[in-house]
């Protein structure tokens, strides 16, 4: 009975140290990417409309490099925030805005996309926003050296000039080491 609790802790030690080295094989971190969306003047009432898509030169490569792994290692990619900020007109608010929703894909012309974000209710009187990520796993995207984002909103009033709007992306990376 003594040898039994004398090797029961240390079997519980060695098991810990072996499930540690595969949590050690894997890396976490960041990748943040901004781009610019312009809601046009001329964009309708109603419902959800399409602007523009937004092609954006990813920093995951770098990101990948720098954290000492490649997109080949990559296991898990999750939109971790997506942040709106109107950049110009000086003064402007989400006023105009009833509803947001973004897609990623890997090129304008794909038939990859996926919803990355969303806002349903817009809130008055900000100039910053914070979407709700969609639960998809984006590997495909952040993989390569660009993506694509297509911005659908509905407005609650028309506007009088352009609104350019800042998106600030932050992906949460899972990825073996090589």
């Amino acid at each position: 009975m003594k040898k039994l609790l004398f090797l029961a802790p240390l079997l519980v030690a060695l098991a810990l140290l072996g499930s540690c080295k595969k949590v050690l094989g894997f890396l976490e971190f960041n990748v943040e990417d901004s781009q610019t969306v312009v809601v046009p003047k001329s964009s309708p009432l109603g419902p959800l409309t399409p602007l523009v898509p937004v092609p954006v030169s990813s920093s995951s490569q770098s990101t990948f490099a720098s954290n000492g792994t490649s997109a080949d290692y990559v296991q898990d990619v999750m939109l971790d925030k997506l942040t709106l900020t109107i950049s110009n007109p000086a003064g402007q608010n989400f006023n105009f805005l009833k509803r947001i929703e973004i897609y990623i894909s890997t090129d304008a012309n794909s038939a990859d996309q996926f919803l990355l974000a969303s806002l349903d209710q817009v809130p008055a009187n900000v100039s910053t926003i914070s979407l709700k990520p969609a639960d998809q796993k984006l590997d495909l995207f952040l993989r390569g050296d660009s993506y694509t984002l297509t911005t659908k909103v509905q407005l609650n009033t028309l506007l009088a000039q352009d609104v350019t709007i800042r998106a600030d992306e932050r992906f949460k990376v899972k990825a073996r080491k090589p």
